[in-house]
């Protein structure tokens, strides 16, 4: 079987000082190789054929045949790495807490511990006849958060 790290190391030495960043790979039992990569201004195709060109360099089928497929990550998958989460700021997102709450909102900020997102509500004030949108900032650590994604909306 085909190591994942060896995969990683591949990927990492040739996304080294480019704007691209690895996302995940994921290698089964049976050798499929899928490697996720994204960066702030999207993927291209052609950087996908190079990334697979170079890791079929790396990696010799005479010793053990595999099968590979390099993509972009997902718009609709859920984040799985920090840059992800950089890349998203201003933008709205759905949040899983691990207990089972959907947030929606936009990110404002993040650390290695947390995000920010900022959710809009609607609250009646004292002596008000109808609610009001209100915008409230919610800090949220990481620890908490079962899934987070990137929310489409066509306007």
């Amino acid at each position: 079987m085909i190591s994942k790290d060896a995969v990683v190391q591949i990927v990492k030495s040739y996304t080294e000082g480019t704007d691209y960043y690895l996302v995940d790979v994921k290698v089964s039992i049976d050798n499929r190789i899928t490697v996720e990569i994204d960066r702030f201004e999207g993927v291209s195709i052609d950087f996908c054929s190079e990334l697979s060109r170079v890791i079929e360099k790396k990696l010799d089928r005479d010793i053990e045949d595999y099968e590979l497929k390099v993509s972009s990550a997902g718009l609709t998958e859920p984040f799985k790495v920090l840059k992800q989460y950089e890349k998203n700021v201003g933008n709205e997102v759905e949040i899983i807490t691990r207990d089972g709450k959907k947030l929606v909102g936009v990110l404002i900020s993040f650390s290695e511990e947390n995000i920010t997102l900022e959710q809009e509500k609607k609250v009646k004030p004292e002596g008000a006849k109808r609610k009001i949108m209100v915008k409230e900032e919610n800090i949220i650590p990481f620890e908490n958060i079962k899934t987070t994604k990137y929310i489409i909306r066509f306007k």
